[in-house]
């Protein structure tokens, strides 16, 4: 696929997804499903930290790759991290604009994170959160790891959250632990495949959280993983 083209694609896409949803509370907090997701997510991203050792993140310079309507930066308010040090890149402009007013204090700019705007060793943390799953095309997907890994600063970490597996949807390619690995070379990672397949847990968490908790335990139903990334020279793993 040229590249330009999977960039076209990758906007029609977000905006067909905007129009199938609008009304529905799938990706509502108010949706105990989505909320279970949200709450495993959160918990796997604060041991990550803490095992890492970034318990402190008021000094901390944080970047999301496809930061959408900056939902995930929001969670890193909770985490202690400062509004002034969070910044968020997206290919569309008008998620971005939500993010903005969600986040007044925060840098937003319009970027599709192949060339991101920004020196070399610039950020203690760099996030990414389903958006290179939805990148179809593989050199844009490297384009935008390297960029990744080239903002982090060497005692930095990149967090990963994305699919292996969504057979459902065919604008998404999971991605699995042999790519992560190919697109972040020199690098040590820590993976924890999390998130139970959320058209099971839309039936199970309404009956049972604990049942939900249980089955989410065993992996083997879990679509995404969630990944530490370190330059492997300055990795304190």
């Amino acid at each position: 696929m040229n590249p330009a083209d999977d960039l076209a694609r990758l906007r029609d896409e977000y905006e067909d997804r905007k129009r199938r949803f609008a009304g529905r509370d799938l990706y509502s907090w108010f949706n105990q499903a989505h909320l279970f997701a949200i709450h495993q997510r959160q918990r796997g991203v604060l041991g990550i930290l803490k095992q890492n050792g970034f318990t402190d993140l008021a000094e901390r310079s944080i970047l999301e790759v496809g930061c959408g309507a900056g939902g995930v930066l929001t969670e890193y308010l909770g985490f202690g991290a400062r509004p002034e040090n969070l910044h968020g890149v997206d290919l569309l402009l008008d998620r971005l604009h939500l993010a903005g007013q969600i986040l007044p204090g925060s840098g937003m700019i319009n970027a599709d994170g192949q060339t991101l705007p920004y020196p070399s060793r610039t950020f203690d943390l760099v996030l990414q959160s389903t958006a290179l799953s939805s990148v179809l095309d593989s050199t844009i997907r490297h384009k935008i790891c390297f960029e990744m890994a080239r903002v982090l600063k060497p005692d930095g970490m990149i967090i990963w959250y994305d699919f292996w597996l969504n057979p459902a949807n065919p604008q998404t390619r999971g991605i699995r632990p042999a790519e992560i690995r190919s697109l972040f070379p020199n690098c040590t990672f820590q993976f924890r495949k999390i998130t139970l397949a959320p058209p099971l847990a839309r039936r199970v968490v309404p009956i049972s959280w604990g049942l939900a908790l249980l089955l989410e335990g065993f992996r083997v139903l879990n679509t995404h993983y969630l990944v530490a990334i370190r330059p492997k020279n300055e990795s304190k793993l």
